[in-house]
């Protein structure tokens, strides 16, 4: 484990994800993608899905952080013990599962997947995606490796939700560098150079980029209201 968290420490790690029925949702790009990243020094890539899991588990010798999206609304982000040892079966090196204190729907905890991985698959470490200062506390006690702000801004009706920041939630980046005695890594609206710089001065043990890197209809869309509207010929 100690080996896998130095890997990771002082990196950047790079979400090579699609939504359903975009043209990238493929897992032979999502790999395209994840060697494309790391050629570019990325020291990580985190990855959705069994099939881009085990795309990018061949595609690249660097950590592979695994999720399963299930389901919309509530705990979808390996909302169970089943898919957290899915993505462990894949071949992720780091599983990232949902640790909202909200409830999952199996009655399970985000502690009893912690648990499993853990016992089953030694050396596979467990990420905790969380939104709030007390998931973070909470996951921490209940043996998560590596601390996420990755839901900080999307947990919408959760009593413990915080608003969308237009950028990095720098507020609750510094409170969970200071209650939690895990590496945090930070995930979450990083959409320039400098905002990655600001987080590691901050104390991030690492950090991750998605949409600014990986997601050109997003990247687009940010510059098109910068040009003139096409005029008719």
């Amino acid at each position: 484990m100690d080996a896998l968290l130095d890997r990771l420490r002082g990196g950047l790690v790079v979400s090579c994800q699609a939504y359903p029925g975009e043209p990238l949702r493929r897992a032979e790009i999502t790999a395209a993608m994840a060697k494309a990243v790391v050629e570019g020094g990325a020291r990580a890539v985190r990855v959705q899905g069994v099939a881009d899991i085990a795309a990018a588990r061949q595609a690249v010798e660097v950590p592979v952080i695994g999720l399963i999206k299930h389901g919309h609304d509530g705990v979808y982000i390996t909302p169970s013990v089943a898919h957290a040892r899915a993505c462990a079966l894949a071949g992720a090196d780091v599983v990232a599962i949902d640790a909202t204190l909200r409830e999952r729907g199996n009655g399970e905890s985000f502690a009893d997947a912690v648990a499993a991985i853990h016992a089953e698959f030694p050396g596979v470490a467990v990420m905790a995606d969380c939104a709030s200062v007390p998931d973070a506390v909470a996951a921490a006690e209940a043996g998560a490796d590596i601390i996420g702000t990755t839901l900080a801004g999307y947990t919408p009706g959760y009593e413990h939700a915080r608003e969308k920041t237009p950028g990095p939630d720098h507020a609750f980046i510094d409170e969970v560098l200071a209650v939690v005695d895990r590496p945090v890594l930070v995930e979450g609206r990083l959409h320039r150079p400098e905002d990655v710089a600001d987080v590691f001065e901050r104390g991030a043990f690492a950090a991750c980029v998605g949409t600014a890197i990986t997601h050109p209809t997003t990247i687009t869309s940010w510059f098109v209201p910068q040009a003139p509207k096409h005029q008719a010929l």
